[in-house]
């Protein structure tokens, strides 16, 4: 897809999943929208994939090691089609199958996530799994500030270079907001983009709500040889929506009220 469409299939994931966590009346928003266009990219660009063999041998993997944000995922695979986009509105219901957390019995979902710090450990297995069956798929984790917080993560950071991986690809959700407080007073990570290449890995800095940006980050990754690559993309929490952007209150899990639907709609251009 060009650019402009890509804009568009962002702006589409956004609304249906603000609809969803209000159908749901609980979620995440905020790290759900932080993290859009990089959906975008990915499932309309970036990997290889099939909806009616979303279990097929050389199908790209993806991991959501922050799993709380999994609305943005379903409805990125409702919108590729993998489900109809009627079940990501049934997030989080008795009657549905769209749990707050991924799960693998979900069409397209390759890890369960929901313990921050294990995501990056499944995405290296996976690396390692193609490359001992011969075959080309490639791995993409998806990881949040809390995941780089967590010693599992950083295993994985030594691992992967280690092993002269350069079929995984992380890229870090730097939306700077966590929980109860900003990263910055819960766990200052400080220069992670430099402890990255410190343990080895091919390091770019991106604009994570950049399109453009986004996608020659994932080119120049694919034409990385011997080495892993780190994306670190600087994001917005609650991107897109006006009242939701850089507000604590957003991260999760609210419900979210009829007023705040119709403003969110109204900015998204619903």
């Amino acid at each position: 897809m060009d650019n402009d469409q890509l804009i568009e299939q962002a702006r589409l994931l956004r609304m249906h999943t603000i609809k969803a966590i209000y159908n749901a009346t609980s979620g995440h928003p905020g790290g759900c929208m932080s993290i859009a266009d990089i959906l975008a990219v990915l499932y309309f660009d970036e990997m290889t994939l099939d909806p009616a063999e979303p279990s097929g041998r050389e199908r790209d993997r993806f991991v959501l090691s922050k799993g709380h944000a999994c609305p943005a995922l379903y409805v990125a695979l409702a919108m590729r089609g993998f489900f109809p986009m009627e079940d990501a509105y049934s997030l989080r219901k008795l009657n549905g199958y769209l749990e707050g957390h991924p799960d693998v019995r979900i069409p397209g979902v390759d890890a369960v996530s929901g313990s921050l710090g294990m995501g990056l450990s499944q995405g290296i297995g996976m690396a390692l799994g193609a490359r001992h069956q011969g075959l080309n798929y490639r791995s993409y984790v998806l990881v949040g500030d809390g995941d780089l917080q967590e010693g599992n993560t950083w295993e994985g950071m030594m691992l992967a270079p280690f092993q002269k991986l350069d079929n995984i690809v992380v890229i870090y959700d730097a939306n700077k907001l966590q929980g109860d407080a900003p990263v910055s007073e819960q766990l200052d990570m400080g220069d992670v983009s430099e402890r990255a290449r410190a343990f080895g890995w091919n390091v770019i800095d991106i604009d994570g709500h950049d399109i453009a940006s986004i996608k020659e980050a994932l080119t120049q990754a694919r034409n990385t040889k011997g080495q892993p690559t780190f994306i670190h993309a600087d994001t917005i929490k609650g991107k897109g929506v006006s009242f939701m952007e850089n507000v604590l209150y957003w991260h999760g899990s609210v419900a979210i009220k009829d007023e705040e639907l119709a403003g969110a709609m109204s900015e998204l251009g619903a």
